[in-house]
């Protein structure tokens, strides 16, 4: 009874973690997309200067550490959900098959798990390395348009993921099947809001007209 009750503690501690670190992460990705992409264009090189280095350094500090966080505690909640069994052991639980296939359950946690992965290296491979050399005044300065193009790049691939990533961890709990539709529903729901938002972000918060 003590191990079980240890373990649900545990898994809901990590679940909790996992979820938390994620709107951290998430968060801070559509900060950088939605709020801070449309205002670097409205100001000049004098402001950029002066809120830079105090704000985006701030702000990628826990966009990066969120993002670790997330993908540490969703590889521990993987293998107590699908790669462990109480009183069992480590294995395949039932949640992740038997003899003729993956549930569904599995297909879906899967797809989730590897757009996060491809955005957390997206994150610590790409994206920091480059906006900490940049702050760092280690990039050449004819070279510093494309390194800040490519950070950008790769933070709007990660925005676009970020959709079909967050249907895929939440559909397990909902869907008890994958299929063409259900695959169709993934892709269009995980993707249509977000040029929605890339448009919207254009004018939101702007000055009225006068």
């Amino acid at each position: 009874m003590a191990a079980t009750d240890f373990f649900s503690n545990f898994h809901l501690l990590i679940r909790w973690l996992h979820v938390f670190a994620g709107i951290v992460w998430v968060g801070h990705l559509y900060f950088f997309n939605f709020v801070n992409l449309p205002f670097q264009g409205s100001i000049d090189d004098a402001a950029k200067k002066a809120v830079n280095a105090k704000l985006i350094l701030r702000a990628l500090w826990w966009f990066r550490w969120g993002a670790m966080i997330t993908w540490v505690a969703g590889l521990v909640l993987f293998t107590m959900n699908y790669m462990y069994t109480p009183g069992v052991g480590f294995g395949p639980s039932p949640l992740w098959g038997d003899e003729t296939g993956l549930t569904s359950r599995a297909v879906w946690i899967s797809l989730g798990m590897t757009l996060g992965t491809v955005m957390w290296f997206n994150v610590w491979m790409i994206i920091w390395p480059t906006q900490r050399r940049l702050f760092s005044g280690l990039i050449p300065a004819e070279q510093v348009p494309a390194a800040r193009a490519r950070a950008a790049f790769f933070s709007k691939i990660n925005t676009f993921l970020s959709g079909p990533m967050l249907f895929g961890m939440l559909a397990p709990a909902h869907y008890t099947q994958i299929n063409a539709l259900t695959l169709l529903v993934f892709v269009l729901l995980g993707l249509a809001p977000i040029p929605l938002l890339y448009k919207a972000s254009k004018t939101a918060g702007a000055p009225p007209a006068p």
